[in-house]
């Protein structure tokens, strides 16, 4: 199946899309394609667990990825979902241009040879709930904030009645959603508990929490640096030769971070924390522009957010 000489087992790379699995064994081995059915996974797992390998790479496509790798977490296989950016700078860098589901399939493969990503443990069934509402909450303020702002400009009454019978009705049920995240959080003990130690934190509330909750389930398991570029809030330096840029950041859990910024600007302008309110006025004391004295408390307030989580520690007793 494989062309691979490694003992360990090869990297496999499976290119995932609504109806077909395209799955290379290493970047130059064996690639076939399977249906992405549950009869066609639970024949693939059987060759899977045959191989043996080091790790299986696939990217996020928007749900199309679950079911696989859920399967692939119940047969205890080591995964790894890796940002689709990262797979397709990595693809530009090696000169693959071309572009088809066996190419991506090898090209995936690649990337895990290469960068020999960890294996990172697959959200349990209540976390992908919790994380699916959170985005559904996210999708009806969206609207809302359309509808309200199509309102404003509407001329003739039918229009206007059209907005406000809608308006009123994503109003409802955003309650809805939100009433039911706050039981599935109230109804586990961990999740209580998590919850509970984030919202201790002055300005945290319970929509960043739950966004750290759910989309960010390797809170308090990694380090502050490595959390840090995980969310996108960590600068990358732009500096070549005698030209010295300015920073920026990249990348990341973009729902995270704007979660973290609504947070982060309230808590500053308002202070409702007075931690970030002096770190962000020391930092324009030095001269920093607002956006970058605004990300970097984005970026303590994150650090700080991920200790708690790993020791367990409410705000008041940090030292």
């Amino acid at each position: 199946m494989t062309q691979t000489n490694d003992s360990k087992g090869p990297y496999i790379g499976i290119d995932i899309s609504k109806d077909n699995l395209h799955v290379a064994f290493g970047s130059r081995g064996t690639v076939i394609e399977v249906k992405n059915t549950p009869e066609g996974i639970a024949g693939l797992l059987e060759q899977l667990q045959e191989a043996r390998p080091q790790l299986i790479v696939m990217e996020p496509t928007g749900g199309y990825e679950i079911p696989l790798a859920a399967a692939l977490a119940a047969a205890q296989l080591p995964i790894a979902v890796v940002n689709a950016r990262q797979i397709r700078d990595f693809a530009r860098a090696k000169g693959r241009l071309a572009k088809t589901d066996k190419i991506d399939a090898a090209v995936i493969a690649g990337f895990g040879e290469a960068f020999e990503p960890e294996p990172r443990p697959l959200k349990d069934e209540q976390t992908m709930e919790i994380d699916s509402l959170v985005r559904r909450r996210k999708q009806l303020q969206e609207n809302q904030i359309s509808e309200n702002n199509r309102l404003r400009t509407a001329l003739h009454k039918r229009e206007r009645a059209s907005l406000e019978r809608h308006i009123e009705w994503l109003g409802q049920e955003l309650k809805s959603v939100e009433k039911e995240l706050q039981r599935l959080i109230k109804d586990s003990p961990i999740w209580r508990e998590a919850d509970k130690l984030l919202q201790s934190v002055p300005g945290v509330g319970r929509v960043l929490s739950m966004t750290l909750l759910a989309g960010l389930p390797e809170l308090g398991k990694l380090g502050r640096s490595a959390i840090a570029a995980l969310v996108g809030v960590a600068p990358f330096n732009c500096d070549s030769g005698k030209m010295r840029g300015e920073r920026h950041i990249r990348g990341g859990r973009h729902d995270i971070r704007r979660a973290l910024y609504s947070t982060t600007r309230a808590a500053v302008s308002l202070r409702y924390n007075s931690t970030l309110a002096e770190y962000y006025a020391r930092l324009r004391a030095a001269g920093k522009p607002d956006k970058v004295a605004i990300v970097a408390c984005m970026r303590k307030l994150l650090v700080i957010l991920n200790a708690m989580v790993r020791t367990h520690s409410r705000w008041s007793t940090l030292p």
